[in-house]
């Protein structure tokens, strides 16, 4: 438990699901994503960093359609229509789902349509994690391995692979967020179980990894090393 307060965070009580903020929709269309410009991806390395200090003010669509084309959207065409992702996946089996907690409910990106599926009408942010900040940014991405995809994978081996996966797209949302100017950080220490029965889960899918988003609480702020 120690390893955890060395990296800047606290723990908090356990928290609940909360009334949403709003009237949740069954599905938002997300503005088309920008496939070109933003800043020179050295620069986005160099100012890639972990934060845990987030302003509560909403990400607009616009953003946050950015922010999830980028996560694991479509890229390119194919053999099929879902087979180019900005992230990589073995097999091209794409076994990991992107979820977007909001103030106004879970949803499930869906990259063919680009847009967002109302998975629960409740506010599930404050459930992705235990670190004292979860829950207060605008945004917490959850990302949900559906180890049934994984057929031609052995088993024993299928965690391994979707947790690979699910670091890919970790990495090109801190790499966004770095050429946006939004404040990010990746975490693994979740309550699976809970999560995945307010999400409606099935015994097949496995939440591996969960990442905040949101705006910087002042832009000078400085929260420590980064996490690993």
């Amino acid at each position: 438990m120690k390893h955890f307060f060395r990296l800047g965070t606290a723990t908090r009580d356990p928290a609940r699901a909360r009334p949403v903020t709003g009237q949740p929709v069954s599905r938002i269309t997300l503005p088309p994503p920008v496939r070109s410009g933003g800043k020179p991806i050295m620069d986005a390395f160099s100012h890639r960093r972990t934060t845990r200090r987030f302003a509560t003010t909403d990400l607009d669509e616009a953003t946050l359609g950015q922010l999830l084309w980028a996560a694991n959207g479509i890229n390119r065409s194919g053999a099929d229509d879902d087979s180019g992702r900005t992230a990589p996946s073995v097999l091209a089996l794409h076994e990991i789902d992107v979820y977007a907690a909001l103030p106004y409910g879970m949803y499930c990106y869906e990259p063919l349509q680009h847009c967002l599926d109302l998975v629960s009408a409740v506010d599930l942010r404050g459930l992705t994690g235990y670190q004292d900040f979860v829950g207060e940014a605008p945004l917490e991405l959850v990302y949900v391995a559906d180890l049934a995809r994984m057929h031609d994978i052995a088993p024993s081996q299928r965690e391994p692979f979707a947790y690979a996966s699910a670091g890919a797209i970790v990495q090109n949302v801190y790499l966004f967020c770095a050429a946006a100017g939004l404040a990010v950080a990746a975490r693994s220490w979740l309550n699976r179980s809970a999560l995945g029965a307010e999400m409606h889960l099935s015994r097949d899918s496995l939440p591996v990894l969960a990442q905040t988003v949101g705006h910087f609480e002042c832009s000078d702020s400085a929260d420590g090393p980064d996490a690993p």
